[in-house]
């Protein structure tokens, strides 16, 4: 993926002033590092409401010190069952007009919230637990939700909640391009801001303290093994963000509950825009109402 210029200026800037804070102090670097990490970035524009974003009924939920923005969607022809999109990182509620179309047209009350330091939401950082937590809020308060779907980031919280949910029964998950290993997208962003070995130790440290968890329990490997529901998986062979090599190691496997569909040349982004995709997903949810 090409950077824009303002792009490469930036991680010149953060990869220059890491490495001298971290030759003083390699933890100062690596918490500045790990923020970097975790903040996503802003829409240079003021974000524009789609037409069918006029009618949702407005929602705000409160997380930790931070209000989180949300919308619901009631259908004219309610089927009882109730549906979460899930945005990934650097993304918004807004990008899922389509699928918030799609799913009120089948009887669906859908619901999207803007994750924490995203689109209307407040917040300045963002990780795969941090929004589990939210989404996990928001089923308690909004739920419970016969269908969640989640795009990248929004992919690997949606499963690291779902493994949370009391009843998992009559329930289904939707993943695509989902971020399979914290690991793997630590690594990427290692790619992008090269950082010497001795911060990279203090972020591992950095990492542990925060989350509490073995950083392999992270990952929607992990969270499989507490998810039986039916799940739909759809991801392309030249996802250069999150990379085809780690739902290979899972496809080996051949998880009977788990349904893989393989694109190829949707890359990372455009694979949730693709009719195809809709049209699967669609399917999917409306299989299970029979």
């Amino acid at each position: 993926m090409k950077m824009k210029l303002s792009q490469r200026l930036a991680l010149t800037y953060y990869r220059t002033k890491i490495h001298t804070i971290g030759l003083v102090s390699p933890r100062k670097a690596a918490e500045m590092a790990f923020e970097l990490f975790c903040t996503p970035r802003k829409p240079k524009k003021k974000l524009k409401e789609p037409p069918i974003f006029h009618k949702a009924e407005k929602l705000t939920l409160k997380l930790g010190n931070i209000s989180i923005a949300g919308f619901r969607f009631h259908s004219q022809q309610p089927n009882g069952k109730k549906i979460l999109i899930l945005h990934g990182f650097s993304s918004y509620s807004y990008k899922f007009e389509k699928y918030v179309s799609l799913f009120k047209k089948q009887g669906f009350e859908v619901v999207c919230f803007d994750a924490p330091a995203h689109g209307l939401s407040e917040g300045k950082i963002i990780n795969a637990l941090i929004y589990k937590d939210a989404i996990l809020k928001i089923e308690a308060n909004f739920g419970p939700f016969y269908g969640l779907m989640g795009h990248s980031l929004g992919g690997l919280a949606g499963a690291l909640a779902f493994k949370e949910f009391n009843d998992q029964a009559n329930r289904r998950l939707v993943m695509v391009a989902p971020a399979v290993r914290t690991q793997r997208a630590i690594e990427h962003f290692y790619t992008l801001l090269p950082v010497e070995e001795k911060i990279r130790v203090a972020i591992n440290q950095l990492f542990n303290e925060i989350t509490q968890l073995p950083i392999e329990e992270i990952s929607i490997n992990h969270a499989l093994k507490h998810i039986q529901s039916p799940i739909l998986w759809i991801h392309d062979r030249d996802d250069k963000i999150c990379i085809f090599d780690d739902v290979l190691s899972i496809m080996i496997e051949k998880p009977e509950h788990i349904r893989f569909v393989i694109t190829e040349g949707l890359g990372h982004s455009r694979i949730y825009k693709e009719a195809s995709t809709s049209n699967a997903i669609d399917h999917f949810f409306r299989e299970g109402l029979h």
